[in-house]
């Protein structure tokens, strides 16, 4: 508890902090004098002493605890804690942007780090975070399409939900990019904004759905969309191990990639087209999208205090008010 009020708190007067290096001072020089205290009545024995040990004695040292702790109390309130809030205000114009996912089961296959869809998710959430001020959505497709997030400038939900993609979540297998494509596109068709993207990621080897690309695209380029295309992948034989009747064995096969298609559907939109052979070109093309669909938002920010030293004052002023009434009353000294 006491972690997350530091974690929330900054200080205004932050050198003031400073002073409590003053306090292992103070406990030695109290230590040191302590020792060399001596008896006021000098006694040749003290035998006679022995089991006399009480409750003053016990906590002799209680009113000088009581007081480090109001020091410690009162430098922390000098120092001025205050809750700090953050407002952020957009103005102009953003871009609205649907990221479209391919989650069909060759997305799975490994030629990426950990395998097709686990980078694509990674690096299309960090385009996320460097969006401020854009509406986003995310349609994902197999054979057939779904909404999963509808343009929005809730980007914690937008990061939540690229977060929970998985392969095989509409069960039924197929890769329905015209589908995807033209869901993308019903979710853009009546938006506002001058400027509207599909940000297309798949292998591009299309087959079930309901909608040929062809359509899809005509759909595209009656709504004024621009459609970048991501080709992740390469036609390329790796080995898989498979499961037979004889155990595990390796397999030979040849990863499936489709890139006219691709090509197709970014140029004749006004988008262009990417391939990503690798963990590291997949991120440089989201740089690149990045820069050339910027948009004019300016963010103003807003910072609020709140203070919060009354309660250290109040406490360091109770306990050394405490440490008096001790001092005086349970612990008095007689000459």
């Amino acid at each position: 508890m006491l972690t997350e009020w530091f974690q929330n708190i900054e200080f205004a007067y932050s050198w003031v902090l400073g002073a409590l290096l003053l306090l292992p001072i103070l406990i030695y020089e109290y230590i040191r004098r302590n020792k060399r205290q001596q008896a006021s009545l000098l006694v040749t024995t003290t035998h006679f002493l022995k089991g006399s040990t009480s409750f003053k004695t016990i906590f002799r040292h209680l009113p000088f605890v009581l007081r480090c702790i109001a020091i410690v109390f009162l430098i922390i309130a000098l120092a001025r804690p205050r809750e700090k809030f953050t407002e952020t205000q957009t103005s102009g114009q953003g871009i609205d942007i649907i990221l479209c996912f391919d989650i069909s089961g060759s997305m799975t296959e490994k030629d990426f780090t950990p395998d097709r869809l686990e980078a694509s998710k990674q690096v299309a959430a960090n385009f996320v975070k460097n969006r401020p001020g854009d509406e986003i959505g995310i349609v994902i497709f197999s054979n057939l399409s779904f909404t999963l997030c509808p343009l929005t400038t809730d980007h914690d939900a937008i990061l939540n939900q690229i977060t929970n993609i998985e392969s095989g979540y509409l069960q039924d297998e197929g890769t329905a990019i015209g589908s995807g494509i033209a869901t993308s596109v019903d979710r853009l068709r009546s938006s506002k904004t001058k400027s509207k993207i599909i940000i297309l990621l798949t292998d591009g080897v299309d087959f079930g759905g309901t909608i040929p690309p062809d359509l899809a695209l005509q759909m595209a380029k009656y709504y004024g969309i621009k459609i970048y295309t991501i080709g992740v992948g390469s036609e390329k034989d790796v080995d898989e191990v498979v499961d037979s009747p004889l155990g595990p064995v390796v397999q030979h096969k040849k990863l499936q990639f489709n890139e006219p298609l691709l090509k197709k559907l970014a140029d004749e939109t006004g988008g262009q087209y990417f391939h990503a052979t690798d963990n590291d070109a997949l991120v440089k093309i989201y740089q690149s999208i990045n820069q050339l669909e910027k948009s004019k938002i300016d963010v103003t920010t807003y910072n609020r205090y709140t203070d919060k030293f009354l309660p250290l004052l109040i406490a360091a002023f109770s306990f050394l008010l405490i440490e008096i009434v001790l001092r005086y009353t349970v612990f008095k000294k007689f000459p």
